[in-house]
């Protein structure tokens, strides 16, 4: 009992020194929105009220759509307010109701939330190691009668294996829907990563890459299946005296759309800024032990949304929540994405798909993961800052 007493005493003095020599002078937080000048958004605000038109594919609404699916590279996009309703719409406009869905439970809640609001039965998949992605090897054995699709995330940015989810799609007769969130401007060997599966989903939140505070968008492989998304997003209106059936209100308002125009002037920027800050990640945490990072992916071209760490502990020192923890200490704010894993909700934990056994990789990872800082206006000192702080921490626990 002593000896364990003396060596905490001795870790809090340490800490205590680290923290006086390396804290940063301003909090630093996991992610923040780069925003257009207001005075750009004050301009075109002035044209809406010139307009006086506020919703229902106003002039900005359907200028962003236009412009989007241009940068994009995909000849099907229809905006919503958020990802979740746009993921909902999917379903629906599959005719996706009952019975069951595979997906992930490595993801954001709203993945498998959007399944529940639509009567569908998640059906938990386990993960790739290296991608953090479903894994299409252990697809198959989750597939039964009741199966209607596969629905995937592409997480972190990082390319689902997209021909073998393809693959085994068409061999069962499965959709293919795609929450790609976090996959704004990826392009897989030279093709937007959006051309890929049925349906896929971008979420324009303010946490993501592109944002339009709130917002998200639907693109879809046929101008048929635009339209009905468009009804379904528009309480299932298809003109002044016709309701096609029931929708639901999905629509982007023209102030989102006018922060969109304005923030897709400079994705370009904010993206060659994070692939910067990524490089200087890489460079400073390469030899720590008990660290390791995605890297660059051949024929991927990344948005370098997040960067994400794998801690082990044993090697590095301290566990993932010490750090986690410890770096606020030094006005650091990480997240631990994703964790607990959506398995282990209380409304998701009685599903036999649930079962930590049938997900031993997502387990290993929700406990290991740490996302770090990134975003186009995060300086580069800043950066390097943080990876001494990490290696500090490290060596500090390795000395006690």
């Amino acid at each position: 009992m002593k000896g364990k007493a003396e060596t905490s005493s001795k870790r809090l003095s340490s800490l205590d020194s680290l923290v006086q020599q390396y804290k940063l002078p301003e909090p630093v937080l996991v992610t923040r929105p780069t925003m257009p000048s207001f005075e750009e958004y004050c301009g075109r605000l002035k044209g809406i009220w010139e307009r006086r038109w506020l919703t229902n594919e106003g002039e900005l609404h359907r200028e962003l759509e236009r412009r989007l699916a241009e940068y994009l590279g995909v000849e099907h996009l229809s905006l919503f307010c958020n990802g979740t309703i746009a993921l909902m719409v999917a379903l629906q406009a599959l005719r996706i109701n009952g019975g069951e869905v595979i997906t992930t439970p490595f993801t954001f809640p709203a993945t498998p939330h959007v399944l529940y609001w639509n009567g569908i039965r998640p059906v938990f998949c386990d993960i790739d190691e290296k991608t953090f992605n479903l894994d299409p090897s252990r697809i198959e054995q989750h597939i039964s009668a009741d199966t209607k699709a596969i629905l995937a995330v592409h997480v972190y940015g990082t390319p689902c294996d997209v021909e073998a989810i393809e693959e085994i799609a068409h061999r069962h007769g499965l959709h293919v829907i795609y929450d790609a969130a976090h996959a704004f401007g990826v392009r897989h060997k030279g093709e937007s990563i959006l051309q890929y599966g049925d349906l896929s989903m971008l979420s324009f939140h303010a946490t993501k890459l592109f944002t339009t505070g709130e917002g998200g968008a639907l693109v879809c492989q046929s101008e048929a299946q635009r339209k009905r998304i468009n009804n379904l997003k528009n309480f299932g209106i298809a003109d002044e005296e016709t309701v096609i059936g029931p929708g639901i209100n999905g629509k982007m308002n023209e102030l989102q759309a006018a922060f969109g125009l304005l923030a897709l002037e400079t994705i370009e920027q904010e993206i060659e800024n994070r692939r910067r800050l990524a490089g200087i990640y890489r460079e400073g945490l390469r030899d720590i032990a008990g660290i390791s990072f995605l890297e660059d992916i051949r024929d991927i071209r990344s948005n370098y949304a997040y960067f994400p760490i794998i801690i082990d502990e044993e090697q590095f020192g301290l566990s993932r929540d010490e750090l986690h923890n410890v770096l606020k200490q030094f006005n650091i704010f990480t997240r631990k994405y994703f964790y607990p894993l959506c398995s282990h909700f209380p409304c998701y934990s009685a599903l036999p798909s649930s079962a930590p056994s049938n997900l031993p990789v997502a387990e290993r990872i929700a406990r290991q993961i740490l996302c770090l800082p990134i975003y186009g206006t995060l300086d580069e000192e800043v950066v390097q800052d943080i990876c001494t702080v990490v290696r500090k921490l490290s060596e500090s626990a390795h000395n006690l």
